[in-house]
């Protein structure tokens, strides 16, 4: 039987005048409530939250670095200097990639691009990519999502007469220092930044940089250096935005925040997708059968995003880039279906390690470790992070999946919000061969034989609390369930776009009577149950969760004849606490409100 993890369910307690937000942007007080539980307040900064489009945005000459990156980008282009994108295989590589090509063609560039082969070479740039180049005559490389880590290599391909420009949204590697470094600004810690001496170093975390917003993914980055660039070279802010598809396609898929800039631009991306002439970006949502008109940020995380990764993972992610690239519908269509196979077959390699890492972790191999380094030799590399966010889930743990490697081992780690994997990996940063990340997830290479090490220093240096291991459940608002309506539930679309920073809201009611329940699927992975509040309101709830551990939570609560009389459909006076989503279900052209259940208890 599985056992539902630990939870504690707190209240959001942020205080505003609700009744008079409502009424000077006429929404529901509902709505309001949830808008200060995102910490946004004052009405300027809620008007550009419900409202707020590009203009918004900030100036990309703002950012260190791009002033010099685009000038350096136009100069190559009006001498006809031969120019490569270096990429990464990743969803948010992949876009970088196609956002650096097509902006730089359009600007008449001699351009051309390199991903990295994820067994091969590995992540990021490496000396065996720029003695390519070299051998190609390059002039100019120009990475995305990639190139802070790597001044080694920065530094040979300029000993040889390379032009180098950097883009990239990496945590910058440091050392600790006595004293504050040279041009860092007022706030900054003090580090030694190990950076790399590029010609242009574009990153708006890099120190000295004082971009008002540093969570831009590897994307979005690249899209701010075309926006200057096309500025320079007379191509109109228009052709640009033509771009915001592919730059939200990123932000959602490499999981960053989706507050402030982000959630402009992943909204203002997704209002574009349906107006794309992109024929692989339309054949890949046709090929999921999803809508063009109706593409949110869920399909992107969890539906389109994961098709273009699979090609990094098992195949090539140039297979990815000539999906974007394709002109021939039935290319693209042909191409799209088989990036789905491809995300099918991942899906399937996935939960056969992610059974594996249970079985050790539940028979005890890893008891008394707070930090998890699972060693899985015959998992594929590419999945290692899905396997490593899997687990996180499941205990609650920060979570590093160690796989074999051709020169060794590689791996993926997958944190909590309590622990930054970055700062902890610098700590014991001599146990590496390579390694970079943020503070939610990090990936490295290492020795074999240094692995039980880094698992021992890892839990060492750890200083979680059991508390923090605990799973925080958030109560934006306590709502009984008669008090939802349609204008509320079409009110709740103007907090979207949904995901990491901007989470879905979630209310919820206690003591609700449970009447009914059904199996559904063609998997048997939903459970429909029918639940009635203490004022007779009844409703349709829907649990797309783990059945088993429903089922065996309620056994365990209330026994198995009064759970067999659920599911015959009598409720046999059970009850739960819910936290919910609300929703409206359309069958055979009815509508319906229900509920989509998240936690319980």
């Amino acid at each position: 039987m599985l056992r539902k993890k630990q939870e504690q369910w707190f209240v959001a307690a942020k205080r505003a005048d609700f009744e008079g937000i409502a009424g000077r942007f006429d929404i529901d007080p509902v709505i309001a409530r949830l808008i200060r539980n995102r910490e946004v307040t004052g009405d300027e900064a809620i008007g550009e939250y419900l409202h707020g489009g590009l203009e918004v945005l900030h100036e990309p000459g703002q950012m260190k670095g791009v002033p010099e990156a685009a000038a350096l980008l136009e100069e190559k282009i009006r001498a006809g200097k031969k120019i490569r994108i270096i990429g990464d295989y990743d969803i948010d590589g992949v876009n970088a990639t196609y956002i650096l090509y097509r902006g730089i063609s359009q600007c008449a560039g001699n351009v051309d691009f390199e991903i990295p082969d994820r067994m091969k070479d590995g992540y990021g740039l490496n000396i065996h990519l720029i003695e390519l180049a070299l051998e190609e005559e390059i002039d100019t490389v120009v990475t995305c999502d990639n190139g802070i880590a790597a001044p080694d290599e920065i530094a040979y391909a300029r000993k040889h007469g390379m032009t180098v420009i950097v883009t990239d949204h990496h945590e910058p590697r440091y050392e600790a220092c006595a004293s504050q470094p040279e041009g860092a600004l007022e706030g900054e810690t003090q580090r030694r930044y190990l950076l790399p001496d590029a010609d242009a170093l574009v990153n708006p975390r890099q120190p000295g940089c004082a971009y008002p917003y540093k969570k831009l993914c590897g994307a979005a980055v690249a899209w701010k250096v075309i926006c200057c660039l096309y500025e320079r070279c007379g191509i109109p802010f228009s052709k640009a935005q033509e771009l915001l598809p592919f730059v939200a396609f990123a932000t959602v898929g490499d999981v960053m925040d989706l507050d402030g800039e982000n959630r402009v631009l992943v909204k203002e991306g997704l209002k574009r997708f349906p107006l794309t002439d992109n024929c692989g970006l339309r054949a890949l949502v046709a090929a999921n059968g999803i809508d063009l008109h109706s593409v949110s940020s869920y399909h992107i995380g969890f539906v389109l995003g994961p098709c273009i990764n699979a090609s990094g993972r098992l195949d090539t992610a140039k297979r990815s880039m000539r999906l974007l690239l394709a002109e021939d519908p039935q290319e693209a269509k042909q191409l799209a279906e088989e990036l789905k196979e491809l995300n099918d077959e991942r899906k399937n390699l996935t939960q056969e390690a992610v059974e594996e890492a249970c079985r050790a972790i539940d028979a005890g191999v890893y008891d008394g470790d707070r930090v998890l380094v699972i060693y899985l030799p015959s998992c594929h590399e590419s999945i290692a992070g899905i396997v490593a966010g899997r687990l996180r889930e499941r205990y609650g743990k920060p979570t590093f999946v160690v796989t074999d490697a051709a020169d060794g081992a590689k791996g993926s780690g997958r944190s909590i919000e309590a622990y930054s994997m970055f700062d902890e990996m610098v700590k014991c940063g001599d146990v590496f061969t390579k390694y970079g990340g943020h503070p939610m997830a990090a990936g490295f290479s290492l020795e074999k034989s240094r692995i039980d090490e880094m698992r021992r220093r890892l839990n060492e240096n750890c200083t979680l609390t059991q508390e923090d291991m605990v799973e925080k459940v958030v109560i934006d608002v306590p709502m009984p369930i008669d008090y939802i309506n349609e204008p509320l539930i079409t009110q709740l679309s103007l907090l979207e776009p949904f995901g990491k920073g901007n989470e879905k809201p979630l209310f919820a009611e206690a003591h609700l009577s449970l009447q009914g329940a059904r199996i559904l699927g063609k998997n048997a992975n939903v459970v429909k149950l029918r639940v009635m509040n203490r004022k007779g309101c009844v409703m349709d709830a829907m649990y797309f969760g783990d059945p088993e551990e429903l089922r065996g939570y309620l056994t365990e609560k209330y026994g198995e004849s009064k759970v067999q009389e659920l599911f015959w459909g009598r409720g046999a006076g059970m009850e739960l606490d819910i936290a919910y989503y609300p929703s409206v279900n359309e069958y055979m052209g009815r509508k319906s409100l229900q509920i989509v259940i998240k936690n319980y208890k």
